[in-house]
């Protein structure tokens, strides 16, 4: 039989009701001929719960048994659905991640995948298994203990079990009906793709756009994974959702395929940096090793071997850069005269691989935030991608105005 992944996110699952339909849409999926693996996260806002319970039992917490208390929400939801299933006549057994197993690595909470073995899941659909139910975002350790992959790791789940047993495709369901040119909150013009390049995915899931999680699509890209995202509220068939593919199967590629936007970012400006081979390791490197996780980063022309050193990161992370670049003067690593950090901006990018071909993308962006009294604070640039800083009051009208530019309430 062939293999179809399935993956239903928290909201498509939050009660017995919601199970019950995604249930239905899984059994479809059998009667056309498929062996299922179903992948599942928890009900909507369990994992939060369960989060707390351990934050208020220990505050400097165990990783080990947060694992083990958090991973517990999808082991009901994967239980729930197997019944569910039954209870339609569809043969179902669910899954924990130490029962597949799902091998990952030691680090709780955070744990990469190292091997999905097909032995026993393969064994079952041989005896007449048509439904796998997997209990997402988890595995286990060499030394044999629960481990998580971290939020949205179900996503991962899904896309690695969908390359490990050469699956048709991976149908992630959630409660948007596919990926869109940007927010259709923010602008009401905003068009569903029909197909995305996992490049563009990849781009517009990294800037902030919440569809898919990062590490599934680079896993989905790197496996050459079709995935495709639907809603679980409406009825779907084979043309439905967003199908994120390879480059080669896009038959016309947009100039422009997104506007993404990351509301909560700062820039952070190191003053009067001395000027030096190594500088740049010299700061980026306690950075990284603090956890800040930087973006866009531009460096003035030296004046008098004296430079200012200028990158963003999320808002939420300025106090641990600040900490971290004060230790690394104290400890005589960098040298500098203060650190400033602007909090109130976002991020604001447009995203297409039709860019490696055309000329005029950037011209056409700059224009459209200029006619709109707009200024732009930083840009930086890659081969598909161009994003700016600007002050976050303009964040809406510059997504507004940079769809118009592009014409994406034409794109398909």
């Amino acid at each position: 039989m062939p293999v179809l992944v399935m993956k239903f996110g928290g909201t498509s699952v939050a009660d017995l009701a919601r199970i019950s339909n995604a249930a239905e849409k899984v059994r479809r999926e059998v009667e056309r001929g498929y062996d299922v693996i179903v992948v599942v996260s928890a009900m909507s806002g369990k994992t939060n719960e369960l989060v707390g319970w351990v934050e208020q039992t220990s505050p400097l917490f165990d990783a080990r048994e947060y694992d083990a208390v958090v991973s517990s929400g999808e082991n009901v939801t994967a239980g729930l659905m197997a019944l569910t299933l039954q209870e339609m006549g569809v043969p179902a057994r669910s899954w924990q991640g130490w029962q597949v197993p799902l091998k990952t690595s030691s680090a709780h909470s955070a744990a990469r995948i190292v091997d999905i073995p097909r032995a026993n899941i393969d064994q079952k659909f041989g005896e007449g298994m048509r439904v796998a139910v997997v209990a997402g975002f988890q595995g286990i350790s060499p030394e044999g203990r629960i481990t998580t992959l971290g939020r949205g790791g179900s996503d991962t789940t899904a896309v690695a079990f969908a390359a490990a047993f050469g699956a048709e495709r991976c149908d992630i369901y959630t409660d948007v009906d596919g990926v869109y040119t940007t927010d259709p909150r923010i602008e009401d013009k905003a068009r569903k793709l029909d197909r995305i390049a996992f490049e563009e995915m990849l781009e517009l899931a990294s800037l902030g756009a919440k569809v898919l999680q990062t590490r599934s699509v680079e896993l989905a890209m790197r496996y050459k994974v079709k995935l495709r995202v639907l809603s679980s509220f409406e009825d779907t068939d084979e043309t439905s959702g967003t199908l994120v593919c390879d480059e080669e199967d896009i038959v016309e590629q947009n100039v422009v395929s997104g506007v993404a936007y990351s509301r909560d970012e700062a820039k952070v400006t190191l003053i009067s940096v001395a000027d030096r081979p190594g500088i740049a390791a010299a700061i980026f490197g306690p950075l990284a090793k603090a956890g800040v996780n930087v973006d866009m980063i531009v460096q003035n022309i030296s004046e008098e071997g004296r430079t200012d050193m200028t990158f963003s990161c999320p808002v939420n992370q300025v106090p641990r850069a600040r900490e971290a670049m004060e230790k690394a003067m104290e400890a005589g690593e960098v040298n500098f005269r203060q650190v400033v950090a602007d909090t109130d901006v976002s991020k604001v990018s447009v995203v297409g691989i039709g860019m490696r071909s055309h000329a005029g993308v950037a011209s056409t962006m700059f224009e459209a935030l200029a006619a709109e009294g707009i200024n732009i604070r930083v840009i930086t640039t890659s081969e598909i991608k161009i994003s700016v800083l600007i002050d976050r009051k303009y964040m809406e009208l510059a997504v507004q105005a940079l769809h118009d530019a592009f014409g994406l309430e034409n794109a398909a």
